[in-house]
């Protein structure tokens, strides 16, 4: 009994966690759509947005070229 208690709390910390994280949707002046992993980043000093892409990769794009920035739900 007790180890299904502490499966059952083990299964719920892990989906409480990944609930945290959310993907952002950039939408950017030329019409391109990009999913971001998570919340992306703005560099103050270059004006650049840095994000991870759907495969995992670190890609930047500037601040200029975007049109918006949602949180996707």
């Amino acid at each position: 009994m007790k180890n299904k208690i502490a499966i059952i709390a083990i299964a719920m910390a892990a989906l409480s966690l990944t609930a945290c994280s959310s993907n952002y949707v950039l939408h950017t002046n030329d019409g391109r759509t990009i999913v971001a992993e998570g919340k992306p980043k703005v560099d103050e000093d270059t004006g650049m947005i840095r994000y991870i892409d759907a495969y995992g990769h670190e890609q930047q794009i500037n601040r200029d070229n975007l049109r918006e920035m949602v949180e996707a739900k």
